[in-house]
């Protein structure tokens, strides 16, 4: 590489750096001009404890945020104990949500049943079972009223009305997860995308004419050069975003006062954060290419996700 060239590509990553540093703070017009969400009940589901950090750190750390007035727990469904090592992840995650904003070590709850939700990255987790543990957790009385019609139904008397009749309800506004290319295109984080679809889908089934009670937000998977891209990508999908709300609209997601889309850009100090959660919580996790991951990656810096059509 000549010197010129060299001086040139040294040139445009620091232009990128600069541009990500003045627009990612919380004055800036640029990052400003995105929707947030705002006193909201919100479920992150995932797979394994370290995607919180790996993939949604921009995503908690802003939602997290005490002025936003958002509650945020983390569902796991499972241990992660590929390499035997569950019982020590799970307690990695807990720290990890601490520092990466969460009010309790109570909003941290992990699923370590390997039956259903074994870590394998040959596995694929049954829809209804990822739905099935959502709506118990937070559509209890939906899973009553579904119950209370097959009862109904098996007795003869009828098609049965239980809640039915009424509005969906739901204890979380918000879910978030992955989409169905699973960022990694892991089994276990594409099985999410369709339990998680499933469970809210299920909210709405013979309730014609209401909005469902909660909005489900993917985590959109890119090509590998971007993946890889780091903070290279923030500007690049900061213009997109503000490209296709200027010529879309922000749009509602299936409640009408959210948005469709959500963009997440972490300051350099919020990357930091992401950093130390992975290195100093998960350090069980953190063999020679997860270095190269938290360097590079290029969800460590900046999320956006989409609303669900449901």
């Amino acid at each position: 590489m000549s010197p010129s060239t060299a001086l040139s590509l040294g040139s445009a990553i620091l232009a990128v750096f600069l541009f990500w540093t003045l627009s990612s703070t919380t004055s800036s017009p640029f990052a400003g001009a995105f929707p947030r969400l705002y006193n909201k009940r919100i479920c992150l589901l995932i797979a394994h404890p370290d995607d919180e950090a790996m993939f949604f750190a921009p995503t908690v750390l802003a939602l997290t945020k005490p002025e936003y007035g958002n509650h945020l727990k983390i569902l796991c469904l499972s241990s992660g104990d590929a390499d035997g090592l569950g019982h020590i992840r799970k307690k990695e995650l807990v720290k990890s949500g601490m520092q990466l904003g969460l009010r309790n070590e109570s909003d941290v709850y992990i699923i370590d049943d390997p039956s259903r939700f074994p870590d394998s990255m040959s596995a694929h987790w049954s829809e209804s079972d990822v739905s099935a543990v959502l709506e118990t957790a937070f559509a209890p009385e939906s899973l009553d009223s579904s119950k209370s019609r097959k009862k109904t139904n098996r007795s003869g008397s009828g098609s049965g009305s239980g809640n039915g009749d009424g509005a969906p309800t739901a204890t979380i506004d918000v879910l978030l997860t992955f989409d169905k290319g699973g960022i990694s295109n892991h089994p276990n984080h594409r099985s999410l995308y369709h339990g998680a679809l499933h469970f809210v889908r299920s909210l709405m089934k013979d309730k014609p004419g209401y909005t469902c009670p909660v909005t489900l937000y993917t985590l959109t998977t890119t090509n590998l050069l971007r993946k890889y891209a780091g903070v290279l990508d923030a500007p690049f999908t900061m213009v997109r975003g503000a490209l296709n709300s200027i010529f879309s609209g922000t749009g509602r997601g299936s409640k009408s006062d959210l948005p469709s889309r959500l963009l997440f850009v972490s300051s350099v100090n919020e990357w930091m954060t992401a950093q130390s959660a992975m290195v100093h919580a998960h350090k069980s996790q953190m063999v020679w290419f997860r270095w190269g991951w938290i360097t590079i990656g290029r969800y460590m810096a900046v999320n956006d996700l989409k609303a669900e059509k449901i």
